[in-house]
């Protein structure tokens, strides 16, 4: 994700609570009908968000069906501040996984509604909410990206916010929070990288010292090739 230097990133943080129907539930999607406007049919692995009203649903899955639907508006002394909400998903995604051709059809025509509904005008590849979405995690916390405030924020700002509440997140007591960060040419603030990576090096550190340290206190005697096999009976006898 490309970022201009200074600008604010809006990131969404939930806990979901899905358990044991986790694992469907990230299974539930077509690559294939995101990619191809004709394998809009290929919609096995969505069950039971394949179809609705006998006619295929695009996109398909509870991936897709569970789109995140809350909006955010913000304002600064009583100035509204501009969200810039392109270019917010992978570029391999947007070229290569959900298709300029292909349209949402049949979208939340079900009994029950999920989340977001789709303009049916405009191609998958062009819908980066979807597209953010639609790339799961393998943790049960974590950010997805709203947008972008490419205005400098001062220290000591007041920034209003109005929150329209449309995500259940009762139903699995999941929680919702919303992070105004900064963001760089290296990107926004991820603690989790620089943890890991500082355990990881910490503890090479330790083995190669340890290793050192025994070798020096109790080195190993090198193999005399004396007692080979092969050495000890030179005629194989």
């Amino acid at each position: 994700m490309q970022t201009t230097s200074g600008s604010q990133s809006i990131d969404q943080c939930y806990q979901k609570g899905y358990g044991g129907t986790m694992e469907k539930y990230v299974k539930s999607r077509s690559d294939e009908e995101l990619r191809d406007r004709n394998k809009e049919n290929s919609t096995s692995a969505c069950k039971p968000e394949d179809t609705a009203n006998g006619k295929a649903i695009v996109p398909c899955g509870l991936i897709a069906w569970s789109l995140f639907n809350d909006t955010y508006s913000f304002s600064r002394d009583n100035r509204s501040l501009k969200v810039n909400k392109e270019g917010i998903s992978w570029k391999s995604d947007r070229e290569h996984k959900f298709g300029k051709d292909v349209f949402p059809k049949n979208f939340q025509n079900g009994s029950i509604k999920g989340g977001a509904i789709l303009d049916e005008s405009i191609p998958l590849s062009k819908k980066e909410d979807l597209i953010v979405w639609m790339r799961t995690t393998a943790l049960p916390t974590f950010r997805k990206l709203y947008g972008r405030i490419e205005e400098d924020l001062n220290e000591g700002d007041t920034i209003n916010v109005i929150l329209q509440n449309n995500y259940n997140t009762y139903n699995f007591n999941g929680k919702k929070k919303l992070v105004l960060s900064t963001t760089s040419w290296l990107g926004g603030k991820n603690d989790f990288l620089g943890i890991a990576y500082l355990t990881v090096g910490g503890l090479c550190f330790f083995l190669a010292l340890a290793f050192t340290i025994v070798y020096f206190v109790k080195p190993r005697q090198l193999g005399d090739p004396s007692y080979l096999s092969w050495n000890r009976n030179p005629g194989g006898h």
